[in-house]
């Protein structure tokens, strides 16, 4: 696809004849703008990441944009739905009913009319907005039943189901469901990247430390022609799912943690283009953004289908916005209302709004999701149904604390010090104050993605249901370390953080997301793989052999999904 377009940067035009070209323009203009002259730096171009507002994989991801087709869309709002441009208020508080309760949002800025709001608006050119994968009644992600439910209302013709991401690969008939199967079966979005990874200055190739073969492809996106591995521009797809928008301020901490160097790795860690503070990476899965502007362009790009860059008034009002929005439960089935006066500060959107980010949550002072003496006994008037209910999560939130159990061989876990195997809690990584996320930044394995602990679909005569995730080799080159756990040759379903690092042992390596919300946006982990909480607590006892009791996994369950 070749046409002619100016775009301006730094003051300038640039005429361009090839979309490739788009990705490094924005390097150049981002560079610029960072560092107040005319001559974009490069001499952090061996590390992966963002020298400004665009990452160095970008423009490669925009070519492959540019020459995918766009199908006519339609979305009409609801309730639970936000359809794009719909232009409807905004309130103050908004309350979805969800398979364990209310989830409940709240807007610290006030209610506001989204009319104009690129959050809310079709500013890309397939019908999509934002709000398409961050949906309210979803606690600002997208849930399976959601996907689901469009698909049946649409059929099939919701931007959501673009043919960029929203299928198993653009190439496939896009008015087949089939070709929608990671969306409509695991909650999964295509993510394409460029291999070998791209450095930040969005040329220069960062040398892989192992080699990546295509073992299985039931979506053809990583065996294509045109979309694949062996195409003129060459990229792996993964499939992952979209996390929530909301407690970023938590998110995106800059306190704890969030130091000259990772806390995982010893790297340098990025700095912020417009303070030169350090950043923590604790945004996206492979945390290849690290800031919300710069995950805006790329989501513009690769989600939206843009190709120009967002303006600065644009990216002001989508970061406005995600750092106004709390989210979390407010009532539980049984339990009954999560927020009462003088209620436990672990619950509801107005604690998350009032606390402070940036804490490493601890088991005496600040605990990670405090309750104090808050249904320690019951209260007047409480049904005997409502005390059971509130005992139970009361149980589940000193499991979840207290609870110890040998964790062994995760990488960037069991390597940082902490012994192999150690014994800790579910607290010990997820430690961050109010949304357990990991407060320190960067990333681990804890088997999601690779084997043999990813989920797979068995092979046996009695069913005839198939694997649906990508499977890859990797082999650690000859002049690397083997990984420490897996050796020189293992597969896995999503290479993770290695992606962008090039990095052996960052195969397969996530970064671990907040806990808020949970009931409204199921399945779970980032390649959708536990379908429910119960799962999710399931992978977990497999893996570590935590052995859990029926009542420890149903109180556990029920605290999980309260918050």
């Amino acid at each position: 696809m070749r046409f002619r377009r100016i775009y301006r940067v730094g003051g300038g035009s640039f005429k361009l004849g090839n979309i490739a070209l788009i990705g490094s323009i924005l390097l150049a203009g981002t560079a610029m703008s960072a560092n107040g002259s005319n001559s974009p730096q490069v001499e952090k171009a061996e590390q992966p990441g963002a020298q400004g507002d665009v990452a160095g994989h970008v423009g490669d991801q925009a070519e492959q944009v540019a020459g995918t087709p766009i199908s006519a869309t339609q979305s009409t709002g609801s309730r639970d739905w936000w359809a794009p441009g719909e232009g409807r208020k905004f309130p103050e508080q908004l309350e979805y009913s969800n398979e364990h309760g209310r989830l409940g949002l709240l807007n610290a800025e006030g209610g506001f009319d989204t009319k104009g709001n690129p959050f809310f608006e079709p500013i890309g050119r397939n019908g999509r907005a934002c709000v398409s994968c961050h949906q309210p009644a979803d606690g600002m992600s997208l849930s399976l039943p959601t996907i689901q439910e469009r698909w049946a209302v649409t059929g099939g013709k919701d931007p959501i189901f673009a043919a960029i991401d929203g299928s198993n690969c653009p190439n496939l008939p896009q008015d087949d469901p089939k070709s929608h199967s990671l969306l409509l079966e695991r909650g999964l979005f295509r993510i394409f990247l460029p291999w070998p990874p791209k450095a930040a200055d969005g040329i220069t190739p960062i040398e892989p430390e192992f080699t990546i073969e295509v073992v299985r492809d039931p979506g053809g996106c990583n065996t294509d022609p045109k979309y694949g591995l062996n195409s003129d521009n060459p990229m792996i797809s993964v499939y992952r799912r979209p996390r929530p928008v909301a407690n970023m301020k938590y998110v995106v901490q800059k306190k704890f943690g969030a130091g000259p160097f990772v806390g995982k790795n010893g790297l340098p860690a990025p700095l912020d283009p417009e303070t030169g503070k350090p950043l923590n990476q604790n945004m996206m899965a492979d945390a290849r953004e690290a800031t919300l502007r710069s995950q805006a362009v790329e989501a513009g790009v690769t989600h939206l289908q843009m190709l120009e860059k967002l303006s600065d008034e644009q990216l002001a009002a989508i970061e406005k916005f995600e750092q106004q929005i709390y989210v979390a439960q407010v009532a539980y089935d049984d339990a009954g209302s999560l927020i009462e006066a003088g209620g436990a500060a672990a619950f509801g959107p107005k604690n998350l709004l009032l606390g402070e980010a940036g804490v490493l949550g601890n088991n005496t002072t600040r605990w990670v999701f405090p309750m104090g003496d808050v249904w320690k006994a019951p209260a007047p008037g409480d049904s005997a149904k409502q005390v059971a209910m509130r005992e139970s999560i009361r149980r589940g939130q000193e499991i979840f604390h207290f609870r110890t159990f040998w964790i062994k061989d995760s990488m960037h876990l069991n390597t940082v010090g902490l012994g192999n195997p150690t014994k800790r809690t579910c607290a010990t990584c997820h430690g961050m104050h109010m949304t357990g996320m990991d407060s320190a930044n960067g990333w681990m394995d804890i088997g999601t993605t690779n084997l043999p602990w990813a989920r797979e679909t068995p092979l046996n005569p009695w069913t005839d249901e198939k694997e649906l995730m990508p499977l890859f080799k990797i082999t650690c080159k000859a002049g690397v370390p083997p990984h420490p756990y897996l050796g020189r040759v293992f597969y896995t379903q999503d290479p993770g953080r290695a992606l962008i690092s090039g990095k052996c042992n960052d195969v397969g390596t996530i970064v671990m997301q907040q806990f808020r919300g949970l009931a409204a946006r199921a399945p779970y982990f980032s390649n959708g793989s536990a379908r429910n909480i119960a799962e999710l607590i399931d992978f977990y006892d497999r893996r570590y052999n935590i052995q859990f009791s029926d009542r420890e996994r149903h109180d556990l369950e029920h605290f999980l999904s309260s918050l």
